[in-house]
């Protein structure tokens, strides 16, 4: 599963926000050219991701565009923009199908073919928000093998179904859940709607907590105040990566001696625990790899 902490939304028709982008310490640089950017701005924002798709990346930086859903016409031609070798993948909003993402992923083949792209390159996040897409979301998680993401959008998803979005969820808690769930089953991450609150730290991180607890391995930031506190609260901490230590030792010295279940601090470490603890412990390595 990809390490996907933090996505950073930044509006492709400002280069300024771009700019500072170069500083940020997201697993993705996500250059938007849909929500954020008005209609008068558009063509605008697709050459100016033009230009600095590989700037960032040559910073270092992992980057993606959210493109412009298939309905609105404008999304060939930005992608026909952007495919290239510096791009690491798209992020497709307003699906409702699986068919749609394999027009995408036809879409984007015949890019990297065009553009002498290596095949499969670029990587394909499609967003779960909106009645159809919730009521399918594994198959449209396994409708490319490009997908290596599936991401809930509340508040399209709450304007798709007439509910008014509030601060304590209840109205998007079965989408939510869902579509953990289906990534899970894909294999594939799991990323969540920014938190609109971005003064609001502590609400971040709460929000952050529940939807731990739903499954969720990522989510996406609207203000780089977030980055970090997102990135803090996906990582591991220091008394889980020891728990996690303790708890493969013990199952291990148990294997050794014929037994499936170990004994650690009066609970019963069995097979499930033990590979939890050998996920956590993977995904904390993953962690300090990208880190250096």
């Amino acid at each position: 599963m990809e390490l996907l902490r933090s996505l950073v939304f930044v509006p492709g028709n400002r280069p300024n926000m771009l700019e500072r982008a170069l500083g940020f310490n997201a697993d993705v640089v996500m250059i938007d050219l849909e929500d954020s950017v008005p209609p008068a701005e558009k063509v605008n924002a697709r050459e100016v991701a033009g230009e600095w798709v590989p700037r960032l990346r040559n910073q270092g930086h992992r980057v993606m565009v959210r493109v412009n859903s298939l309905d609105t016409g404008l999304t060939r031609d930005e992608l026909e923009a952007l495919v290239s070798s510096d791009l690491s993948g798209v992020s497709l909003g307003k699906a409702e199908s699986p068919q749609e993402l394999q027009d995408a992923d036809e879409l984007i083949t015949s890019l990297e073919s065009a553009a002498g792209v290596e095949p499969g390159q670029v990587k394909l996040i499609p967003w779960i928000e909106n009645a159809p897409a919730v009521m399918d979301p594994y198959r449209m998680a396994t409708a490319s093998p490009r997908i290596i993401a599936i991401a809930f959008g509340a508040e399209d998803y709450t304007n798709d179904i007439a509910v008014q979005r509030t601060d304590t969820g209840e109205e998007v808690y079965f989408a939510r859940a869902q579509t953990a769930v289906a990534a899970h089953a894909a294999r594939v991450a799991c990323l969540d709607s920014p938190f609109v609150g971005f003064r609001d730290p502590d609400g971040l991180r709460e929000d952050i907590r529940v939807i731990r607890q739903m499954g969720y391995t990522g989510k996406f930031a609207i203000h780089p105040a977030q980055i970090d506190i997102i990135n803090k609260e996906f990582t591991p901490t220091e008394d889980e990566v020891a728990y996690a230590k303790r708890v493969v030792d013990a199952f291990r010295e148990a294997e050794s001696v014929g037994r499936g279940s170990a004994d650690l601090d009066g609970r019963m470490i069995d097979v499930p625990v033990f590979k939890r603890a050998e996920n956590l412990l993977a995904r904390m390595a993953a962690i300090e790899s990208r880190n250096g």
